[in-house]
């Protein structure tokens, strides 16, 4: 019998598990160690996913089925380039995957975007789910209005943690911090802005209709924002197609 190959997969989030799954089913016999910087897995469904939307997270239990597998090992606390080189991986290991995601934001590219008080969606959201390399950022949030530029599922994630009150922030995986931050926030008004019109919004149904069930905010549309350039019209025309 030949000796298994041995994989390394460089990153613990989905990307990571599902591309561990597709090895550990496969006829040859395969061994996976998983590579991880921080000491806990699932990447963004663990750092990423709104703290109030717990379901979402139930994904984790098919990576934690995948964790038990024979073959598969999680190796967390290792950084690539700090505790071993890619130049080990080869060495060690018959393929290297690297699944680690996108590290940086896209950037805006207008005026004033690094001034202070401006945040990329990563940062906050990394914030407020505990993510170790974001909890000493310094979130001012004592501000009467907040602005979110975006027009998908994201952009609303974060108005509506900047909108909910301190009772529906206790029952989620919030961090304390952050529950006091934002429920000790003055902040009265969260207007989210999109480049472009409501035909090209990415955000999902029930996301929006959520933001309809806040306890203590109301929804406010201008209706001009509604009406349908051109452009929208197109969209919606190219999409029932």
């Amino acid at each position: 019998m030949s000796a298994p190959l041995c994989v390394a997969i460089v990153g613990s989030g989905p990307a990571g598990f599902y591309a561990a799954g597709a090895l550990l089913d496969a006829d040859t016999p395969v061994e996976v160690d998983m590579i991880e910087r921080l000491p806990t897995p699932w990447g963004l469904v663990r750092l990423g996913v709104a703290p109030d939307h717990p379901k979402l997270k139930t994904v984790s239990r098919a990576f934690e089925r995948i964790a038990e597998r024979p073959g598969f090992r999680f190796l967390g606390n290792v950084e690539v380039g700090r505790d071993l080189t890619h130049a080990d991986l080869t060495r060690l290991y018959d393929a290297v995957v690297y699944a680690v995601g996108a590290q940086t934001d896209r950037r805006l590219g207008i005026p004033g975007e690094d001034l202070s008080g401006s945040w990329s969606a990563t940062e906050f959201v990394a914030w407020y789910n505990g993510h170790p390399d974001f909890q000493e950022l310094p979130f001012d949030l004592n501000v009467d209005r907040a602005v979110v530029i975006g027009n998908g599922n994201v952009a609303l994630d974060v108005a509506r943690m900047l909108a909910l009150t301190p009772d529906e922030l206790a029952p989620t995986d919030t961090t304390d911090p952050a529950i006091e931050a934002i429920g000790g926030s003055p902040i009265s008004d969260v207007v989210v802005v999109g480049r472009r019109g409501p035909a090209q919004a990415s955000w999902t149904t029930q996301e929006l209709k959520e933001m309809g069930e806040l306890a203590g905010a109301d929804v406010v549309v201008d209706p001009a924002e509604l009406e349908l350039d051109a452009a929208s019209e197109a969209a919606l025309e190219h999409d029932t197609n």
